[in-house]
């Protein structure tokens, strides 16, 4: 089997708060927008989409804080991205730590999904 391209996707019921939060925090606007149905952003190789869910699908969707799935995102400096989302009223909870590939902290989108912001060596 071959793959061309591969599409990490969020669900959500806040469906503009989300949008505009990834606006802001990739500082781009969507490549693709169906205005409250879908956007699209392009992350160097990655597509990451938002959606809102049909009505009669949104339980499916329901967040669930313990979500083993995290969106990471490597950055050239830590500290300002953390400035960044502190800017965007959606500061880090924790503490940066150190893991095997860099310096790394726990943040998380309006909708409570967890994005890791690492800085690699």
């Amino acid at each position: 089997m071959q793959y061309n391209s591969a599409l990490v996707t969020i669900a959500t019921v806040n469906f503009d708060n989300l949008v505009n939060f990834y606006v802001q925090l990739l500082k781009q606007e969507p490549k693709k927008l169906i205005p409250n149905v879908y956007a699209e952003f392009k992350i160097s190789d990655l597509s990451l989409g938002i959606f809102k869910p049909k009505q009669n699908n949104e339980l499916e969707f329901t967040i669930n804080s313990k979500s083993p799935l995290s969106l990471c995102l490597e950055v050239n400096d830590l500290e300002d991205a953390i400035a960044h989302l502190q800017n965007l009223g959606y500061p880090p909870p924790g503490e940066i730590s150190t893991a095997s590939h860099g310096r790394e902290i726990y943040a998380y989108d309006p909708d409570g999904n967890r994005l890791i912001l690492h800085q690699s060596h």
